[in-house]
């Protein structure tokens, strides 16, 4: 499904700061910063017409995976880099990531990659990913101008950040964000998840926020989708899925789950309390263009045996053809149409256990660790050694090559 170098890639995007020679009055890194790139292009994208949603995933992964490579170069000289110097640069990271995915996707995976680096194709796509990347950045320098008004070059650096926004008017989403409209809302609720930290009652190197976690989740539950040979819109909607699962955190915060499910009704009274937040808080800033396809992703479904009630559950594999959610017990192969809208949450719920499973392998192999990371990291193990496979796929082989590599 996925190489254990690439995993180890991924994630050294959870220690690379950003804005790093500017004072900060929290630690910003590149994990963050993408999770929010990839949700802001989904909303500009879905506020558009004729978007490959597909090429809005892989694009963004693509270059996700190349600015990993090369996040040490400052943006604006990176930039004046890539100028000069493009196809030299995409040689080297196609030269330098190709080992760590070649068997993703029987090769086709690497095959897309390149098309995407060596081509001009996708035009609209790399536009809303571009837009995406800006408006995320633009989040974050808020955050650095504050504690950097000090600084004789700030104001020019705010310039040239205002300036920017002028190239991506044609998008509708981007003039409404710019204008401070509803979805720009969502755009700083989701911001704000990457405040609250991962495993926050633990010391964990490196740490996560609850936002790059979304993305890592999102990412598993894409190259699980390749290697069950996933429709376009089954791939779509199971990526989204994850990418957005935890989104109702930033209204209740990160519980966590010797809590939640500790106590006897507790996780039943936080769910029902984040569907109203959901419909208080989320639900009335999404467009009406899409927002009952936003409220499935979500997980939101009407109770059938209570009107007026709804039920949350993002880990259900359902189906959604003609606006009608159906609830699949097994495999939903024999729903893999775009038609159906299917979502493999079941699978998805894996993909969220294996992210935490490598958050706490991570550490202890760093020498960080402490019983609840151990407890941790051993109860995910055991619970893949009882349930190895979803669909064929065969988490438990992932999680012993990740155990062995780091020798834990």
């Amino acid at each position: 499904m996925i190489s254990i170098e690439l995993i180890e890639h991924i994630f050294k995007a959870a220690s690379i700061s950003r804005w790093n020679d500017y004072p900060r009055m929290t630690n910003l890194v590149e994990l963050d910063k993408q999770a929010h790139k990839f949700i802001i292009a989904y909303f500009i994208a879905k506020m558009e017409e004729n978007v490959d949603m597909r090429v809005i995933i892989e694009g963004g992964i693509f270059e996700f995976l190349s600015r990993v490579m090369v996040t040490d170069i400052r943006p604006d000289v990176y930039h004046q880099i890539v100028r000069q110097k493009k196809d030299k640069i995409n040689a080297w990271v196609l030269n330098h990531i190709g080992s760590m995915v070649e068997n993703i996707d029987d090769g086709e995976f690497l095959k897309r990659f390149e098309n995407y680096f060596n081509s001009d194709a996708f035009s609209k796509e790399r536009l809303i990913l571009k837009a995406a990347s800006y408006f995320a950045t633009r989040w974050e320098f808020n955050i650095v101008y504050q504690t950097s008004t000090f600084l004789s070059d700030i104001d020019e650096i705010k310039a040239k950040v205002e300036e920017e926004l002028e190239d991506y008017y044609e998008l509708i989403g981007a003039r409404k964000i710019a204008l401070n409209q509803k979805i720009a809302k969502i755009i700083d609720l989701s911001g704000r998840l990457r405040f609250q930290k991962r495993w926050a009652q633990t010391p964990r190197i490196p740490e996560t926020a609850v936002l790059g976690h979304m993305l890592v989740v999102a990412i598993l539950g894409y190259f699980y989708s390749l290697k069950i040979k996933a429709c376009d819109k089954r791939l779509e909607n199971n990526f989204y899925c994850a990418l957005f699962h935890d989104l109702p955190e930033s209204l209740t915060r990160d519980i966590i789950s010797p809590v939640k499910y500790g106590i006897e009704g507790l996780d039943e009274i936080i769910n029902e309390y984040e569907i109203k937040l959901i419909n208080d808080k989320i639900l009335p800033f999404i467009p009406e263009k899409f927002k009952t396809e936003f409220s499935y992703i979500l997980g939101m479904r009407e109770d059938r045996n209570k009107m007026g009630h709804f039920i949350k559950n993002e880990f259900e594999n359902r189906t959604f053809k003609n606006a009608n959610i159906e609830l699949c017990s097994g495999s939903l192969n024999a729903f893999n149409f775009d038609e159906f809208g299917a979502i493999d949450g079941k699978a998805l719920k894996y993909c969220d256990k294996l992210a935490a499973f490598i958050e706490a392998g991570l550490s202890i192999s760093y020498g960080v660790k402490s019983k609840e990371l151990e407890s941790g990291f051993m109860d995910m193990f055991n619970f893949f050694k009882q349930n190895k496979t979803i669909d064929g796929v065969n988490f438990f082989e992932l999680c012993e090559a990740l155990r062995n590599e780091l020798k834990i």
